[in-house]
């Protein structure tokens, strides 16, 4: 509750206690907030300088309390002085302007992208695209080890790809950038810990490296000849894994059949040579019946072979039919006995006058054989 009143130098409030017995609206006697200031010397009920204390203790308590994220880290400086680093979580420090904290993010992966023109060693221009990917390892080194750390690492970057491109000719810069983007990382990182930017390299890419817009057509030409060059290469080397297998079965399936022809004629020479020799014991010990049967054995597949038969007389002819799977097969026909063989005989015809010769009618087309 106020009051007001004017005096000679203008208006006054007048602040009543809150706590003052029969006020409806504080607490009875000196209890709650109240006891708590009129401990202190002009704290008391009724001064300004009661709300002003509770004013500065919660900015104290909320000037003493840091909650660090869990990306971040705290750094603590100490009238200007680093003193220590804050860890995520709830943290403490004294009262500003004795402790101030800087927070760093540590764990964000930051990227720089640009695109720089190189000399290489055999003394082209390209254009080499540049990816780095990085973050913060140590918050005091970024900090104060050097000043603007990431404008360091942009300038560090260009110049480690320029080394590295500048050493490499332009076949290896525009088909073979691999080798050159981890060099390229591991000569960056060292500069970085040279430079104390407490920064840290994940990734450096070269994903790109082009030849100046004056030349490019011909720099096409070229790419264009060698994935041609490639595409035959691979093109042949299909072609030769595909036919190198087929030559070599088909040597292996020769080389097998004329080994099987080789190891069949050498069986049958030693089998004509071993019956060569057994029928040469056989003519010693009985050369008439030895030769009377070889004459027959002749005479029978001779005739096995043919479809008709004349007479040694030449008054007689004899039809001797031959089966259709033995002629096919080459097998030798049976012997006809007189009795089968007498009604297929024919009569021979009178003889002609004029020539002296039997005359043979109605003779067949077909191979004869004349048997005396």
């Amino acid at each position: 509750m106020t009051t007001r009143h004017d005096g000679p130098r203008g208006p006054k409030v007048l602040w009543m206690a809150w706590n003052r017995p029969g006020n409806t609206g504080g607490t009875s006697g000196r209890g709650g907030m109240g006891r708590w200031f009129d401990v202190l010397p002009g704290l008391g009920d009724g001064s300004p300088m009661r709300w002003a204390g509770l004013l500065l203790a919660l900015w104290l308590v909320f000037n003493c309390f840091v909650l660090v994220a869990e990306q971040q880290r705290g750094v603590v400086l100490r009238f200007g002085r680093f003193d220590r680093v804050m860890q995520p979580g709830p943290n403490f420090k004294l009262p500003w302007p004795i402790e101030r904290v800087i927070k760093v993010n540590a764990t964000q992966i930051k990227n720089y992208e640009d695109r720089v023109p190189v000399l290489t060693r055999d003394e082209n221009i390209v254009e080499v695209a540049v990816n780095v990917q990085y973050r913060v390892a140590d918050p005091v080194l970024y900090l104060f080890g050097t000043r603007n750390a990431d404008e360091v690492l942009k300038q560090a970057a260009l110049s480690t790809v320029r080394e590295q491109v500048g050493r490499s000719d332009l076949d290896t810069v525009l088909g073979a950038r691999e080798q050159l983007a981890v060099a390229a990382r591991e000569r960056l990182q060292k500069s970085l810990v040279t430079y104390r930017t407490g920064l840290t390299v994940t990734e450096l890419n070269l994903p790109d490296a082009r030849p100046p817009q004056q030349v490019k057509p011909a720099f096409d030409d070229v790419n264009s000849a060698q994935q041609d060059k490639e595409r035959l290469i691979s093109e042949s080397r299909a072609y030769a894994a595909k036919v190198v297998p087929e030559a070599r079965g088909q040597a292996a399936r020769v080389r097998t059949v004329a080994q099987g022809y080789k190891e069949s004629v050498i069986a049958r020479a030693q089998g004509d040579a071993e019956r060569f020799s057994l029928l040469v014991a056989q003519y010693k010990s009985a050369p008439e019946v030895t030769r009377k049967r070889l004459w027959l054995e002749t005479v029978q597949e001779v005739l096995a072979n043919n479809r008709k038969v004349i007479g040694g007389d030449g008054r007689q002819l004899i039809y001797v039919p031959m089966p259709a799977a033995a002629t096919s097969a080459g097998a030798t026909a049976p012997l006809l006995t007189p009795e089968q063989l007498a009604p297929q005989m024919q009569p021979a015809p009178e003889d002609d006058a004029s020539s002296g010769r039997p005359v043979r009618s109605g003779r067949p087309a077909g191979r004869e054989e004349v048997v005396r």
